[in-house]
């Protein structure tokens, strides 16, 4: 099992809405896969499921033992080898501690190939808590200097606990605008933030676009 946070130093660049995407491409790829929301409080995967309206359990049930984790997860409707564990709740409380999830992560062994974990935006306890759940990373940036510089602070922090296989995604690119020379590439942006670049979504897409699309990222 394979676990794969995905985060960013700013919020609104896409960082849910891709971990939606990737989890359902993973899927209909044929991959078991669980996506998990640590962003309680502020939480949109289960909307982006349209799940909404089944959400009984939460994440926070788990750790604290209301319930057993089976009875927290939920099946995507078009994907069945997709399922989703949220954290509906706006959920303050310092007992959910990173290892506590970590070890919920350890129990989704038997239902998953690929765990994508929807962290919170910038680096309060929220980001330090995903940062113990996951083995690998993807940062979500767009081009703009604002989440340029915060993408970077989040990946030195990254470094900081010794993740080293940490990848970015770049969204929101404009083609004319790089044409013109008024948007860095996102060729530019990988060395600049000294991250391996996955891949790039356009403005106007709506999927993950690469030189070398890697669905199932594959380990370099």
């Amino acid at each position: 099992m394979r676990s794969i946070v995905v985060t960013s130093g700013k919020g609104g660049v896409g960082k849910t809405t891709l971990v939606a995407l990737l989890g359902k491409e993973l899927a209909r790829q044929g991959k078991r896969v669980v996506v998990v929301d640590l962003d309680f409080g502020l939480n949109n995967l289960d909307m982006l499921f349209r799940a909404e309206h089944r959400v009984f359990y939460d994440l926070s049930d788990v750790i604290e033992g209301r319930c057993r984790l089976k009875q927290a997860l939920l099946t995507d409707e078009t994907q069945p080898n997709l399922l989703l564990l949220p954290s509906k709740k706006a959920y303050l409380s310092q007992a959910i501690t990173g290892q506590k999830i970590r070890a919920v992560m350890h129990q989704l062994k038997p239902y998953a190939d690929f765990v994508l974990v929807d962290s919170p935006a910038g680096m309060d306890l929220g980001f330090h808590r995903a940062m113990q759940t996951a083995d690998e990373a993807i940062v979500v940036v767009t081009p703009s200097p604002l989440a340029v510089r915060d993408a970077d602070k989040v990946l030195a922090m990254m470094r900081s606990y010794g993740m080293q296989s940490a990848r970015l995604v770049v969204n929101r690119v404009r083609g004319e605008l790089v044409a013109d020379g008024e948007m860095l590439p996102p060729e530019s942006l990988s060395k600049l933030l000294k991250a391996r670049l996955l891949g790039a979504v356009g403005e106007e897409e709506c999927l993950l676009l690469s030189k070398k699309p890697s669905p199932t990222l594959k380990r370099r």
